[in-house]
């Protein structure tokens, strides 16, 4: 299979930082795809999404991707929603995980829709050769619903999470033995002063905790906590717009954090508000710096997730157009930051 893959020498015009950026596949056997996530197991990468004909369409399966040897492999469908011999439905935000040991996790969601749907996972232990057959999590634990969890100092997993059922809300969900039990923690919220869903996790030195979550209230807003997870503070805004769209973070290896979301707001007119995307960069988790405008062309750029590779360097895939996923590598050495006055970069 060809590559797009373009390096900061041979791309002459590719922003300060970019390193290399690239599509996953050209050309699928499925119309839409969308919900993209990323992992690196070993000396590889691998990548899922949702693919079918539309979102919530039945035929809606997960597919899965991996880079080895400078080339991303043929997208293959490894999970379908397909209960039995006349009953399927959608499949949804897939979410990679490889712990310190054990196998490879992919989390997915099943279900005719977000406030209806219901957990499953899977593993690997070869790298995304092979997967277990699925299975479903225990009643009101959908594991990380779109961002990855971040391992605590005892090996617990903590997953981001939320549900729609009865209000947007937020909550957390632990496990000790890699989604054999659970512990439910939260809602952080009740729904009705603020709408949040599919928060993402980032580490501070000072062993602190934040949640930032996407919302209905066109901001993105946050939460903390300094008992590894265990308790939340209230939801507040960041600086930060959100046009209704999911986005992700990493810690960086310095210590500071990095975001990638669409800077604007919900355009009323088009129902839309994904066709800026961006990388912002902090230190505190409180003041933002804008990095680096990734897309902003018209169209849908959206759903980022993000990883810190071994070697330091961020890699990134989102959903381009809704057609195909675009993996882009940064160098956070590299970012050039300026400021963001009242959290307006760019307009739009």
């Amino acid at each position: 299979m060809g590559s797009n893959y373009l390096t900061a020498e041979s791309a002459s015009d590719s922003p300060r930082g970019v390193l290399a950026e690239e599509f996953i596949f050209e050309s699928a056997p499925f119309p839409e795809c969308h919900a993209s996530t990323i992992e690196q197991v070993g000396d590889r990468f691998i990548a899922a999404w949702f693919g079918g004909t539309r979102e919530k369409h039945p035929d809606v399966g997960i597919w899965v991707s991996t880079r080895k040897n400078g080339e991303w492999s043929e997208p293959v469908e490894v999970a379908n929603g397909v209960q039995h011999d006349r009953k399927r439905y959608p499949c949804w935000n897939p979410v990679l995980y490889q712990p310190e040991s054990g196998p490879l996790l992919l989390f997915y969601k099943v279900g005719p829709t977000p406030s209806s749907w219901w957990g499953m996972l899977m593993t690997s232990s070869d790298q995304g050769e092979s997967w277990s057959p699925p299975r479903r999590l225990p009643e009101d634990i959908l594991g990380p619903v779109k961002n990855k969890p971040i391992a605590l100092a005892n090996g617990d997993l903590l997953c981001p999470s939320s549900s729609e059922h009865n209000g947007w809300r937020i909550h957390f969900e632990r496990t000790s033995d890699l989604g054999d039990t659970w512990n439910l923690i939260g809602p952080v919220n009740d729904g009705k002063k603020y709408g949040a869903i599919q928060p993402t996790l980032l580490r501070y030195h000072d062993d602190r905790l934040q949640a930032l979550s996407r919302s209905q209230q066109k901001v993105i807003l946050q939460t903390w906590s300094d008992d590894e997870g265990k308790t939340w503070s209230p939801l507040k805004p960041t600086v930060l717009p959100n046009p209704n769209a999911g986005f992700d973070g990493v810690t960086l290896a310095d210590g500071r954090q990095l975001l990638v979301y669409n800077h604007s707001v919900r355009d009323e007119v088009s129902r839309s508000g994904r066709s800026f995307l961006n990388v912002a960069v902090s230190e505190d988790g409180e003041e933002w710096k804008a990095a680096l405008i990734l897309e902003d062309e018209p169209g849908e750029f959206s759903y980022p997730a993000a990883i810190v590779s071994s070697d330091g360097f961020v890699h990134i895939t989102y959903t381009w157009q809704r057609r195909r996923i675009k993996h882009v590598v940064l160098d956070p050495a590299q970012l050039v930051l300026s400021d963001m006055p009242g959290g307006t970069w760019p307009r739009k």
